[in-house]
C-alpha cells in the first residue's frame, strides 16, 4: 500500500490540499504547514481513492462495527462514498438538534448498542472525534474505533486512546513530509521546520482541551465533597448521599397530596431528593406542606420545589414567598432560569438566603430542540459562581464545573435510553454520571409509573451510585 500512500500524497500536494508556509491555526498557533482537505470534494478520482483506502485502513484494524459516522463536515462526504461502496449503513451527526422536523442529533436508522465507525480526515488533538463520540453515545451507539485521512501527529491519537477510542490513520504529517521531501516538493529546511513545530506542539492526555477530551465530573467522593462545600445545604445533601448511598432524586408529578404523599413514604427510604411540582396539586392545602417536611425528616432527604422561576427579581421574590404556596417556608431547593439576568437569583436570594435555602440554576435540559445551550449555558456558570453563596449548581445534561462544591442534577433518566412522544429524551444513569460526569438523577415516570415502585427505585439507586463509584474510581 507504500505506493499508493505515495501516489495520494503527491496528489494532495498538488491540489493544495496540503500547503506549506507561515499560517495561524484555529488555536493561534503559528504553523509552518495547513493541511485543509475540504478542497477533495471537487476531485471525484481522489475522492474514491481515499474512501477505498480509508476502508482498507478500517478493515485491517479488525475494528468491530455495523454502522459508520463521518465527523461534520469534511468526513461526511468520505464517510458518504464508503457507505456507498461497501454497503455499510451510516448515521449522520447534526453540529446541534434543530427545533423542527425529527430534532434529533443523530439522523438515521440504527439498532440501539451498535457498534459505530468514525471517520475522520484530519486528527490534531481528537477533540472533534470526542464530540461525535459523546452524541453517538447519547443514542447508545458505541464508538472503540475511528479512522482518519490525515493524523497530524500531535497527540490526538494518545488523546482518544485514553478516553477508549482506538484510532487508525491512513496517513501522518511526518510520513508526508517525507514522501513530498522524497520527491523533491519540500526542502530539507522546510521539512526540518515541519518537523521541529510537531514536537514543540503536542497535546497530553493531562492538558490538551480537557473540557471535552477528559472524563468530566468530580473525582471526590460525596463523603470528601461534603467537607469542601461552602453552602450548607449542599454540606447536607453530600452527606445524605454518603449515609444513604443514594444520589437518586425522585420526580413526584402526581396531581393529588395522597398520590404524592403516599409514593413519598415508599420511596423516601432510598432518595436523596424530592422533587415537586407543588402548582399541578388539585388539592393543596398547608398540611400538605407540613405532611411532605415530616417525611423528609422521617427519611433524611432533600426537598427541591421544580418552581422554574423567570421572571424579574420583584416578581419572584413574591411568588416565592406569598401566594397560595409560600414555597419558601418549605421547600430547601428551588430552581430557576437565568433568562431574564441575574435579578432572578438576587430576587429569591433575598427571600431565601435568611432562610438557608438555595437554587440550582437550569443550565441545560434534557428535550429535544431546547435552545439551553452553548453561549447561554456558559453564562449561566458564571452567574452561578457570582452567587455562590445561594446558587448550589444547576440542572444540566453533564458537568459544567469542576468546582465539587457545585452539585449537578441531570432529569431525562432511565434504564434504558429513548424518548417519549413529547421530545423528552432518555439517558441511562451511567451516561450521565460516568460519561457526562453529572452527580444525581432526576427519575421521575420511570419510577411512579412502574409496577412496584420501591423495587423501581432501589434499581435506578443502585445503578446511579455504583456509576458514580465507577468515576471516582477511574
Amino acid at each position: 500500500m507504500a505506493c499508493e500512500k505515495s501516489e495520494l500524497i503527491e496528489k494532495l500536494f498538488q491540489i493544495k490540499a496540503i500547503k506549506f508556509g507561515d499560517f495561524t491555526l484555529k488555536s493561534g498557533l503559528q504553523s509552518p504547514v495547513y493541511v485543509d482537505l475540504r478542497v477533495i470534494v471537487s476531485y471525484p478520482e481522489i475522492m474514491r481513492q481515499i474512501s477505498a483506502m480509508l476502508w482498507k485502513t478500517a478493515t485491517d484494524s479488525k475494528a468491530e462495527f455495523s454502522v459508520i459516522c463521518g465527523v461534520p463536515y469534511t468526513a461526511l462526504p468520505i464517510a458518504s462514498c464508503i457507505s456507498v461502496t461497501e454497503q455499510i449503513p451510516m448515521v449522520m451527526r447534526r453540529k446541534e438538534a434543530k427545533a423542527y422536523g425529527t430534532k434529533r442529533l443523530i439522523e438515521g436508522v440504527f439498532e440501539a448498542g451498535s457498534k459505530c465507525l468514525v471517520i475522520e480526515d484530519v486528527v490534531t488533538s481528537g477533540s472533534s472525534v470526542m464530540e461525535t463520540v459523546e452524541a453517538l453515545s447519547s443514542v447508545d451507539l458505541h464508538v472503540t474505533d475511528a479512522v482518519v485521512l490525515l493524523d497530524r501527529f500531535q497527540g490526538g491519537k494518545e488523546m482518544l486512546k485514553s478516553q477508549g477510542v482506538n484510532l487508525h490513520s491512513l496517513l501522518t504529517l511526518t510520513e508526508v513530509i517525507e514522501v513530498l521531501c522524497g520527491k523533491g516538493k519540500v526542502d530539507s529546511g522546510m521539512a526540518e521546520k515541519v518537523c521541529k513545530f510537531l514536537n514543540e506542539n503536542k497535546f497530553q492526555p493531562s492538558c490538551a482541551r480537557p473540557e471535552e477530551l477528559k472524563k468530566p465530573g468530580c473525582k471526590l467522593g460525596f463523603e470528601e465533597r461534603s467537607k469542601v462545600a461552602s453552602h450548607p445545604l449542599t454540606k447536607r445533601l453530600f452527606q445524605i448521599i454518603s449515609e444513604k448511598k443514594s444520589n437518586l432524586a425522585v420526580s413526584v408529578d402526581f396531581t393529588t397530596s395522597r398520590e404524592v404523599l403516599s409514593l413519598v413514604e415508599i420511596v423516601g427510604p432510598h432518595v436523596c431528593i424530592v422533587k415537586t411540582h407543588v402548582d399541578i396539586l388539585v388539592d393543596f392545602t398547608p398540611e400538605f406542606n407540613q405532611s411532605l417536611q415530616n417525611l423528609a425528616e422521617k427519611y433524611n432527604f432533600i426537598v427541591f420545589e421544580d418552581r422554574k422561576f423567570a421572571d424579574i427579581g420583584n416578581t419572584v421574590k413574591k411568588q416565592y414567598s406569598k401566594g397560595l404556596y409560600h414555597i419558601a417556608n418549605w421547600a430547601d431547593i428551588v430552581n430557576a432560569h437565568a433568562v431574564p439576568g441575574d435579578g432572578v437569583v438576587k430576587g429569591l436570594k433575598e427571600i431565601g438566603a435568611p432562610l438557608g435555602r438555595a437554587c440550582l440554576l437550569i443550565a441545560e435540559m434534557s428535550s429535544a430542540g431546547n435552545l439551553a445551550s452553548g453561549e447561554y449555558t456558559a453564562q449561566v456558570v458564571e452567574m452561578a459562581k457570582k452567587h455562590n453563596d445561594f446558587v448550589i449548581g444547576f440542572i444540566s445534561q453533564s458537568s459544567l464545573l469542576d468546582d465539587p462544591g457545585f452539585v449537578h442534577l441531570t432529569p431525562g433518566v432511565q434504564l434504558s435510553t429513548g424518548a417519549d412522544a413529547l421530545g423528552q429524551q432518555y439517558l441511562t444513569p451511567a451516561d450521565v454520571i460516568v460519561n457526562k460526569g453529572s452527580d444525581i438523577i432526576i427519575v421521575g415516570r420511570g419510577i411512579y409509573q412502574a409496577e412496584d415502585p420501591r423495587k423501581a427505585a432501589i434499581e435506578f439507586k443502585q445503578a446511579a451510585y455504583n456509576a458514580y463509584i465507577q468515576r471516582t474510581e477511574n
